[in-house]
């Protein structure tokens, strides 16, 4: 057997076709190339021609020449897919790029405004923490008070969400504060990272005036949409256009390629309030999705918890025994919010006896907030009050679009 290296130039031969690729590892006793594609793939080591050496990293982009004529934006990097590069060790990918390195990789930001960068941390989104958080808000209101047109925030997709709605908690901004990322890196020809930065910076210089997501709104090159950071959610692993706003339409959209941005009326203007801060979090609070035949006895491990969020059935149900347990964690001290599986409408625990019941237990009606909404809420409900009281009126009031008075059907 050839002795190859990661990172080695390779032939592949299929099917009497010949592939240009790159050597990763060995698995299973077979060769793991990285084909131009960007996609992986296993192949016999017959199939396999060593040409050469790792090819050399390729020189460093120089940083795009900013105009001092345009709008001053900020771009605040946490990691994820739209910064991250090959790692040959292992095939995949890796989060190891600055905000520095994304101005560089996409040259056409320099034309939508001009940049100053900060790197909060460098991280695939799975590894976000509640301290994170906080010094992502405290990153953010910074550049808004300096004066900046608009923030962007570059984060990975799978937990996008809960970060867009703690900031949106976190942080009063009278600018769009954008968050954007990648579901496909830019080894791979479909990759969506150029298009969603440039539709982001193009979003993050618009009248809008509070934290969104932009992402791609179709499987096509053709607009992005702009989703509410508190009303939005991953629905798919790897599309491009993974992202919905449940229970009502998206903010706006920009089109690509010539980035316009179109907002409904719906989407808080710019400059309506002064920016604020208010970071203390609560961190002793949990989600819980409930099931068919699931144990109460579990939720003896949220005891000690100030809050917790329970995903249930339908309009927002459990089983009988929970209600018990429930009651008994209210008693307690921890503030219970009813939360619903379902994407579209909202909890209503008068219609059965059983959502009576946990009404009569003390549990609070989530309206028709998402549940990971729902919880970043509570975690920052409960880090403003130790009053319980004013923390349960606080989790009935809307205080960042995270609850609809009406629920929009099919959206």
């Amino acid at each position: 057997m050839t002795e190859f290296r990661t990172g080695d130039q390779v032939r592949c031969t299929l099917a009497g076709k010949a592939y240009p690729a790159t050597f990763i590892t060995d698995r299973d006793g077979m060769a793991v190339v990285k084909l131009g594609s960007g996609y992986n793939i296993g192949v016999p080591f017959g199939a396999v021609t060593w040409e050469g050496r790792p090819r050399p990293e390729p020189p460093a982009l120089s940083r795009p020449v900013q105009r001092d004529d345009l709008p001053e934006l900020a771009i605040i990097s946490t990691g994820g897919t739209i910064a991250s590069r090959v790692d040959y060790r292992t095939g995949a990918v890796t989060s190891q790029f600055s905000a520095e390195d994304i101005l560089r990789a996409i040259p056409g930001l320099a034309g939508l405004g001009r940049f100053r960068t900060e790197q909060i941390s460098s991280i695939l989104s799975e590894n976000m923490t509640l301290g994170i958080w906080q010094d992502l808000a405290r990153a953010i209101f910074h550049a808004v008070r300096s004066g900046v047109a608009g923030v962007m925030v570059t984060h990975g997709t799978d937990t996008m969400a809960y970060s867009a709605a703690a900031v949106s908690f976190m942080v009063e901004t009278p600018v769009p504060v954008i968050f954007t990322g990648s579901q496909r890196s830019a080894d791979r020809p479909s990759s969506d990272n150029a298009m969603n930065a440039l539709c982001a910076a193009s979003a993050a210089v618009s009248p809008l005036g509070e934290v969104a997501v932009v992402m791609h709104a179709s499987t096509s090159d053709d607009r992005c949409a702009i989703h509410r950071g508190t009303r939005v959610r991953k629905m798919h692993t790897s599309r491009r256009d993974a992202f919905r706003s449940p229970g009502m339409a998206p903010l706006g959209y920009v089109d690509y390629p010539g980035l316009s941005v179109t907002l409904s009326p719906e989407a808080v203007p710019r400059g309506g309030r002064e920016p604020a801060l208010r970071e203390k979090m609560e961190e002793r609070c949990g989600l819980l999705s409930f099931h068919p035949g699931m144990d109460p006895s579990i939720l003896e491990a949220y005891r000690g918890y100030r809050g917790l969020v329970v995903a249930g059935t339908g309009l927002g149900h459990v089983s009988s025994p929970w209600v018990k347990a429930l009651s008994g964690l209210v008693r307690d001290g921890t503030t219970v919010v009813m939360t619903s599986q379902c994407l579209h409408g909202r909890v209503c625990d008068r219609v059965y006896d059983t959502g009576r019941d946990l009404l009569a237990a003390g549990v609070l009606e989530g309206e028709d907030m998402l549940p990971e909404a729902a919880l970043v809420k509570l975690m920052w409900v409960l880090g403003q009050t130790s009053d319980d009281e004013r923390a349960r009126a606080l989790m009935g009031e809307n205080l960042r679009g995270e609850i609809r008075r009406r629920s929009l059907h099919g959206l």
